[in-house]
């Protein structure tokens, strides 16, 4: 087929932080397809592009209309933010060339990286990913609470970082509130924990507490959350934020 498929990443905001083969793929495609919110933020390279945008919720529908498109002979590129492979259009693209046409499997697919809201958020904080750590996502669109609360639990006995993405929002107000109440059982009070709102972009903010304080209320679908382990430390500054890392090492946890 001549038709050719890359699934980018826009990265979590800041143009700076597109990286140049993002750029440069949007810049060669005939048709950019993903949900509005991110084609927005696509400039506008004085070619001739279709924009295909929809919202959020139909993952699987763009993913099937980008392959069909790359099958026709076009050169697409679906748009994700941050990473495509993290909770993003790279998985569903896959899912549904499992599940669709037997030709799409022969298709030129190509998945470029992009800089993830986790990393951007661990960067405005300092290096609180510096050991080991997970990543759940509070949304159960997907999953159930039941899997969700499961992962929680394990993680924490495990003494991760967790880092959790989608939150909160208006449709699921409750859940990360109940999120913290299964930390608390596992985690001490004095835990770090992040709520990171749009990092890597200009309207950037970071609140830093613990978990016996954390309110759920600072968190929407712009924030991440990160809660830390034992190994987590905050070095105090006077008069700024307190810079936050985790220890690498057992020894400089203890």
């Amino acid at each position: 087929m001549s038709g050719r498929l890359t699934i980018v990443g826009l990265g979590p905001g800041d143009a700076d932080l597109t990286t140049p083969a993002v750029t440069e793929a949007l810049r060669a495609a005939t048709d950019l397809i993903g949900y509005d919110t991110y084609l927005a933020r696509v400039p506008d390279f004085g070619t001739e592009q279709h924009r295909h945008g929809s919202d959020n919720r139909y993952e699987l529908d763009r993913a099937r209309h980008a392959l069909t498109l790359a099958a026709e002979g076009r050169h697409v590129a679906v748009v994700s933010g941050g990473d495509p492979g993290v909770f993003a259009m790279a998985a569903a693209v896959f899912e549904a060339v499992e599940t669709g046409d037997p030709s799409w499997r022969d298709l030129d697919i190509t998945v470029l990286p992009g800089v993830s809201a986790m990393l951007a958020a661990a960067a405005e904080a300092g290096a609180p990913l510096g050991g080991d750590f997970c990543v759940l996502s509070l949304s159960d669109n997907l999953k159930s609470w039941e899997t969700i609360a499961k992962r929680l639990t394990a993680a924490a006995a495990g003494d991760f970082v967790i880092a959790l993405y989608n939150p909160a929002s208006k449709a699921r107000p409750h859940q990360l509130g109940e999120a913290f109440d299964l930390l608390r059982q596992e985690k001490p009070p004095e835990t770090p924990v992040l709520f990171a709102r749009a990092a890597g972009s200009k309207d950037a903010t970071l609140t830093v507490t613990t978990l016996g304080e954390a309110d759920a209320g600072l968190a929407d679908m712009r924030t991440l959350v990160i809660i830390g382990s034992k190994g987590t430390r905050l070095i105090p500054r006077e008069g700024r934020r307190p810079l936050v890392y985790t220890a690498r090492s057992e020894g400089e946890a203890r």
